[in-house]
């Protein structure tokens, strides 16, 4: 596909900025999985760490490479000291905590490190703060206690319910667990998303709508169901799985996840985010509005706006490395400012996953550059069929959101240019 050159004649910049999140990366797991391609390390327990099992404990001795919960608190603590001065007076409208599994840590750590955070910034006080957990560390008082302390949503890794699935995953749960997680997750939260996966080995339509009805009956608030994918780096990519989904088959799964998951009310309003009406990821439609976040932990990301341009940064991913280079006082492993020519693209990557698209105005707002630098680019994505675009808003088309690759590919700079 022929690869059109964006104009810049007209560029305005940055008038005003835009909503801004955290991210707090939580780098250890009990297990690392087979087709996990995240910054994530296993759990190494010390002498003394009481077991996962025995839950409400974990973590209260030590967790990951011999690291206390508390001293990693108070580093992420530190690191967030670091981004103030980029970030000073905007208030943070949503909080996420990822990993590896955050459900590892202690709530008093959690409670802890929120407390850090309001100390040293503005938190909204409507913000949405999510944390992640696996099946394979809940229990009731735990899960409690994080509610306590001021998380108000979780999003649970359940990836399918069905026991030979989790066992061909690697996951460390069965499908009774992560039932009783569930249940767990709403006696204490009333916003909760579970992550299922589909074209799973050996799977069939009918299983993995199975999973899709599984967790509709359960009635969260949220769904994210993701096509199994193999990234390079992971178990997967060395030993690929037997007896994988052919890609019509998959795409026969997509399509009747969507209607299954649209018939019970559940919005699909991003390429693998299914929501109740008004319970969409605010952390993540913020990511895919093009907004800004502070990434804070071992190997966060982060993007934060000025009336200067875009930045984009990444910490350390090893722990250890993490560690030394916040009591350095230099957290930051790669920091690179976005070229114009980027932005284009870097915008589209992250807006057109959402499938009611955004006001034409945010491309603007969000890149300090005119529409007319794209017009070109628009105009041959909508005389193939990727998009819908008027004065006032653009979306993907079906075709679109099926090649979405193929329409960001219309956005990529030439490279060499700025």
């Amino acid at each position: 596909m022929q690869v059109t050159k964006i104009s810049l004649s007209g560029l305005s910049g940055l008038k005003e900025l835009p909503p801004l999140s955290l991210y707090i990366h939580f780098p250890w797991c009990v297990k690392k999985c087979p087709y996990c391609d995240f910054n994530s390390h296993e759990f190494k327990p010390v002498p003394g760490a009481i077991a996962i099992a025995d839950g409400s404990d974990i973590g209260r001795s030590r967790v990951g490479d011999g690291f206390d919960e508390m001293a990693y608190v108070e580093t992420l603590l530190r690191d967030f000291e670091y981004s103030l001065p980029a970030i000073w007076g905007r208030p943070i409208t949503t909080i996420f905590m990822g990993g590896g599994t955050p459900s590892l840590f202690s709530p008093e750590a959690m409670a802890a490190l929120l407390a850090g955070l309001r100390a040293r910034a503005r938190i909204h006080p409507d913000a949405e703060i999510t944390m992640e957990a696996n099946p394979g560390t809940f229990e009731s008082e735990r899960f409690k206690g994080y509610r306590d302390a001021g998380i108000n949503r979780l999003s649970i890794g359940i990836q399918s319910f069905d026991p030979r699935q989790l066992k061909a995953l690697g996951r460390i749960h069965d499908g009774d667990e992560a039932r009783r997680a569930v249940e767990i997750a709403l006696t204490h939260f009333d916003n909760v998303n579970l992550d299922l996966m589909y074209a799973l080995p050996n799977q069939t339509l009918a299983e993995a709508l199975a999973d899709i009805d599984t967790a509709i009956g359960f009635g969260v608030t949220h769904i994210s169901a993701y096509h199994l994918t193999i990234e390079p780096n992971t178990l997967f990519a060395v030993q690929l799985p037997a007896n994988l989904p052919d890609d019509d088959i998959s795409a026969d799964m997509q399509e009747a996840i969507e209607a299954r998951l649209e018939g019970a009310g559940y919005v699909h309003y991003e390429t693998s985010a299914f929501g109740k009406p008004g319970r969409f990821a605010r952390h993540n439609v913020n990511y895919w509005q093009f907004g800004d976040y502070v990434g804070i932990g071992a190997g966060a990301h982060g993007k934060i706006s000025s009336h200067e341009g875009v930045v984009r940064e990444m910490r350390y991913k090893q722990p250890a490395a993490y560690l030394q280079a916040i009591a350095d006082g230099n957290p930051v492993q790669t920091r690179h400012k976005v070229g114009r020519k980027e932005l284009p693209f870097e915008f589209m990557m992250n807006t057109l996953r959402l499938t009611g698209g955004f006001e034409t105005r945010l491309f603007s707002e969000r890149t300090g550059l005119p529409v007319s630098c794209i017009q070109s680019q628009l105009r041959q994505a909508q005389a193939e069929g990727l998009i819908e675009h008027n004065l006032t808003h653009l979306r993907p088309t079906l075709k679109g959101q099926r090649f979405l690759n193929d329409l960001l590919t219309l956005f990529l700079h030439d490279e060499g240019e700025n």
